[in-house]
């Protein structure tokens, strides 16, 4: 029994350090030697890659040409339990597209970005020489994270809140930022309800299982989707953690979770649209992606609460209860200040150049 004990601790030592490595190779800021322009645009891809995306599917591929990077849709990582009109992934292109725009100007290169006739499915963004400049924005990409964790329920100043909502508006995209408890428990009613519906809905529990990383091993191994670690929840190997899985994961106990991480949070943001189109719901995605770096730059966390726009009835509702006429719900965010947790992690950028 000592010999086992003793090989275990050994093996979890090396998966620690496994991620632990990957984490440092990955969320981090290079030196590139700007001379080198098909090293420059490796880099702005790598950037790219540090978006956030639904259920970390990483659902991108890129094509860099000499003077323009793509931004293409990959739709075998689609979701179409969770998002079966594509409006995640889309958004999720926008955020890999900000993320793109902003390393750009940090290498004195102007991105504008141009869709495709493909209705949005590639954007291209074609690089002109500019005058260098490094945002706040830039410099908080390797430290943005979805902080998926309790807050600390710390009031917001009425100055980072604009900041904020300057930061998350768009072409035809508004944010709205909620902070009083009376609408924030409103609308955590709408995230319970939408909760419910989607763990009783058996291709849905299906499809988030297949996206979860039980332990740092699993995680380094594939790149992609929910690593237990960043949610808060102890590593497991994982036949035992799709066993938990099926005996805790239950509407009930997520529900007193959300109850909670909705109630230690500062404030709920909604994302806005004026239209429905996979180009607006890219816009969407670098607004939201400018928020979540100016939360960052500001010590602010956020994390998703989608479950009122993904149940269409409650999407209704959360339009109705907003009161913004004919605009779309897109995105439910909370925000506050808090600990950071262990990051998720990212493929290598080999694997999303087409």
């Amino acid at each position: 029994m000592g010999g086992l004990a003793a090989v275990s601790a050994c093996s979890s030592e090396a998966v620690n350090d496994s991620y632990a490595h990957a984490v440092s190779s990955t969320w981090r800021h290079a030196k590139v030697d700007e001379g080198d322009k098909a090293a420059v645009l490796r880099e702005l891809v790598r950037y790219a890659t540090l978006a956030p995306s639904s259920h970390n599917t990483q659902c991108w591929k890129f094509r860099v040409e000499n003077r323009s990077i793509s931004v293409v849709a990959d739709l075998s990582r689609r979701c179409p339990a969770v998002d079966p009109d594509d409006h995640h992934l889309f958004v999720s292109i926008g955020c890999a597209t900000e993320n793109l725009v902003q390393a750009a100007l940090a290498y004195g290169l102007h991105a504008n970005a141009i869709a495709s006739p493909s209705s949005g499915e590639t954007l291209r963004l074609s690089l002109e020489p500019t005058k260098a400049f490094a945002s706040a924005l830039f410099d908080a990409i390797p430290e943005r994270q979805s902080t998926r964790g309790e807050y600390d329920g710390t009031p917001i100043s009425s100055s980072e809140l604009a900041m904020l909502e300057r930061a998350g508006t768009g072409d035809g995209v508004q944010v709205v930022l909620l902070t009083e408890s009376a609408a924030m428990e409103r609308v955590l009613e709408y995230v319970i309800q939408g909760n419910t519906a989607q763990m009783n809905d058996r291709a849905f529990v299906e499809e988030l299982k297949a996206w979860i990383r039980f332990n740092g091993s699993d995680a380094v191994r594939t790149g992609d989707g929910l690593y237990s670690g960043s949610s808060g929840n102890p590593s497991v190997p994982s036949w035992l953690g799709r066993l938990l899985f099926g005996l805790f994961f239950t509407a009930g106990s997520e529900n007193d979770k959300y109850a909670k991480k909705v109630r230690s949070s500062s404030g709920i943001a909604v994302f806005v649209s004026e239209t429905e189109s996979p180009a607006q719901w890219i816009e969407v995605g670098r607004c939201y992606e400018r928020f979540a770096l100016q939360s960052t730059a500001l010590g602010i966390r956020n994390a998703m609460l989608n479950q009122p726009v993904e149940v269409a009835a409650l999407r209704r509702q959360l339009a109705s209860f907003l009161g913004i006429g004919g605009r779309r719900p897109d995105l439910v965010v909370r925000f506050g200040r808090g600990p950071k947790l262990p990051p998720s992690l990212r493929r290598p950028v080999e694997a999303v150049l087409t």
